[in-house]
């Protein structure tokens, strides 16, 4: 929740990033959050919308399967791509571990990707990343 108190300071709803270096927001109503797993080196993609009622996770993608990387039964095959809608509530935050042994997560917004060190400013490594809604009409 600190991340959301931090944010609010800023006007408008956004997202933010709470990490051991500090709160850094990002003023964006969708975004697309990409890894690599560490061990089948295939992305790993999800569509998240920005919405007063929390971050809406949209659609899933996976580049293959692996180890913990298995589609769900309604996914579908697309462009190389298994494909998939989960259906789960907005959620107040969420929570990004990293094991340090396939890259960082990365956040793509209108044709950009960036590490989430990159957005931070400075480098995470293996601590987690909180990501929640930044509620920025309670000032």
């Amino acid at each position: 929740m600190a991340a959301a108190s931090a944010c609010r300071r800023r006007g408008g709803v956004s997202l933010c990033f709470a990490t051991a270096g500090g709160v850094k927001a990002l003023a964006l109503s969708a975004f697309t959050l990409v890894w690599t797993h560490s061990i089948a080196k295939v992305d790993w993609q999800e569509d998240w919308r920005v919405t007063p009622a929390g971050l809406e996770l949209v659609q899933a993608r996976v580049k293959g399967t692996g180890p913990g990387m298995e589609p769900p039964p309604e996914a579908r095959l697309v462009d190389g791509w298994f494909q998939w809608q989960p259906k789960r509530a907005p959620m107040p935050e969420v929570v990004l571990g990293n094991s340090g042994a396939a890259g960082e997560w990365r956040l793509c917004h209108d044709g950009t990707c960036r590490t989430l060190s990159e957005i931070v400013g400075h480098p995470i490594g293996a601590n987690v990343t909180k990501m929640s809604i930044c509620d920025e009409q309670q000032k």
